[in-house]
Order: C-alpha cells, then structure tokens, then sequence
C-alpha cells in the first residue's frame, strides 16, 4: 500500500509541473513587461488628475480673499474722498458775482461753498426723480427741484450770469401742485426764441430780452440768497433709465442737459443749496446738511464690513477644502 501511494504522489506532482515547464518563456517576458508598462502612466493620470482636484478646491478661497483684500482699498479710497470733500467744504464761501463758469473752473471748484444773490425763475423748474427720503421713520417718494437762478437787475452784488440751484427735496404732491399752477398761468408775452438754441450768442439774445422784461417789473422781483456747494452731472446706474427731456422726464442730474432744457448754456454752473439747521417741519424744499452733502452710497463701514465678510468666506471654504482631502491621505 504504501509502494501504490507513494507513485500516485509522484504521479500527481509531475501532470501538475509538465504544463508550467511547456509555457513558452517569451510569452512570459512580454506579459510582465506589459503589465510593467501601463502601471506608470496610469499611476501619472491619477496623481495629475489629483493634483488639479486638489487646487480646485483652493480656488473659492483664493477668490472671496482677493475681493476681501480689494475691499481695504476701496475703503482707503473712500476715506481719502471724504477726507478731500471735508476740506473743501471748510474753505470760506466763493462770492457768486466772482465766478465765471466754465469747464475748466468748474472741475477745479467742485464741492467749494459758494454764495450767491438772485431770483428763482420759478416757471423754468425742473423736477428729478423719483428720489425718496425718510422722514419719521416713513419712507416717501419726491423729487429734487433744480430752479435757474437768474441776475438782479441794477445789483452788482447778484450773479453775472444765471447759474442752476438744486434747491433740495419735495414731495411728490408738492411737485403736482406746483406743476398745475405754472398750467394755470396765462402764458407771458416775451420775445419768440428757440429753445433748442444753445450757443452762447443765442443766450445772449434771450437774456437781454428777458433782462428788460425783468426791468420793466423791478417791484415784483424780489432777491434771495442762496448758499450753496458747486457740483457736477450724477453718474447714474446701469439700472436708472435714460432722461427725457421732450418728456419733461428726468432720473439723474446732468446739468448740461438741464441747462439746455432751461434755455441757457451748457457750461452753466450747478449748485446744490445746503442748511446747516435742516428743521422737519419746515416748508418744503428740504435742502441737504453738511454730513449728506458728503455721503455717499458706500460709507468706509460699509467697506469693513465687506472686509470681514469675505475674508470669513474665504476662510470657511478654505477649511472645508482642507477637509475634503484628509480621508484620501487617511486612506494611503
């Protein structure tokens, strides 16, 4: 019995090494060195593959930090503004008599106090808006009302040359009113000229005439005062529609197309009358105070604020992303 198996053994071990030795020893070699080939580039896809996931992760992150890190400028820039429209306005008011508009004085004496003598030439008032305004914790809708005002005759101490005068906010009910009666009014007898004319001889023409009407009716006219901040055009929003002056429809202050619709020369100097003791229950117009003078959409807290907003964006998806890659490493 144990001769019979022990030659089964022998008879099993050599049926199972006959068909390892009749393989062929090349096939051997190129099935190893193809499998050999193709792990690398394989093992080079994912690692780069890897690698952009892994900065794509960082990007948010490196984006709201940018915008946080743009804020700060901005909110220098802001402050430097500020600071440049406070020390203007601390200067000691321009006399009105002494200016000569122009484009050149105009852009050098922008947010300078100036006072000036004349008379409203109500009838040539332009409403721009809607405009709202809080008042008691109410939000109102109105308008800014933009009146000429135009020389005395005889004063030397009024303006040479009428000049466009913000003369604050209203209400809407307030420019209705006001827009009736100048239709009730009978119409002025007055010398024809065209509107449409804006050269400096043409406004020559229609303020003469104008002038000897004005002479005609010296008791009537009665002077004010007016002290105010030289400004320039609005630059209004991409979302603000376009002003129509056939429309007599006006979103946002642009003065030479104001000047035009008034009659008088592009190069017309806009003001915006200012009071520094602004009282709620006085009559309207409602001029500007000192610190809305100065204000604008964006104050330098409301930069910080983005500041520290972005910069928590930033580094809530940056700790998300550094997250997301430590179960990989924790897998290796």
């Amino acid at each position: 019995m144990s001769a019979a198996s022990i030659c089964r053994n022998l008879r099993q071990r050599v049926a199972h090494a006959i068909p390892s030795k009749r393989l062929p020893h090349s096939s051997l070699i190129s099935t190893s060195a193809a499998a050999f080939s193709t792990l690398p580039q394989k093992d080079q896809e994912e690692i780069g593959r890897s690698t952009w996931s892994k900065l794509l992760l960082f990007i948010p992150g490196a984006i709201t930090f940018g915008l946080g890190t743009w804020q700060i400028f901005r909110r220098q820039d802001k402050i430097k503004l500020l600071d440049y429209r406070q020390s203007r306005l601390a200067i000691e008011p321009l006399k009105g008599n002494e200016i000569v508009a122009s484009t050149s004085s105009t852009d050098s004496l922008e947010f300078r106090k100036v006072q000036c003598k004349g008379v409203f030439d109500e009838k040539k008032s332009i409403y721009v808006g809607p405009r709202s305004r809080s008042i008691s914790g109410v939000t109102e809708n109105g308008y800014y009302v933009i009146t000429p005002l135009i020389p005395v005759p005889g004063d030397p101490e009024s303006v040479q040359s009428p000049i466009l005068v913000n003369r604050g906010w209203v209400p809407r009910s307030w420019r209705d009113k006001a827009l009736d009666s100048l239709e009730d009014e009978p119409p002025m007898s007055s010398t024809p000229t065209s509107t449409q004319e804006s050269s400096t001889t043409s406004w020559r023409h229609l303020w003469s005439a104008k002038r000897k009407g004005l002479e005609e009716h010296v008791p009537s006219v009665i002077p004010v005062e007016v002290i105010g901040v030289i400004r320039g055009s609005e630059k209004p929003s991409n979302f603000v529609p376009s002003n129509d002056p056939n429309a007599a429809q006006w979103f946002y202050v642009d003065v030479p197309a104001l000047a035009r619709a008034c009659g008088l020369p592009e190069r017309t100097l806009y003001i915006e009358e200012i009071n520094e003791h602004i009282n709620p229950r006085s009559p309207y117009p409602i001029q500007k105070d000192h610190n809305m003078l100065i204000r604008t959409s964006r104050m330098p807290q409301d930069h910080l604020n983005y500041v520290f907003t972005w910069y928590t964006l930033s580094a809530a998806v940056t700790f998300m992303a550094i997250q997301r890659l430590k179960p990989r490493k924790s897998r290796r």
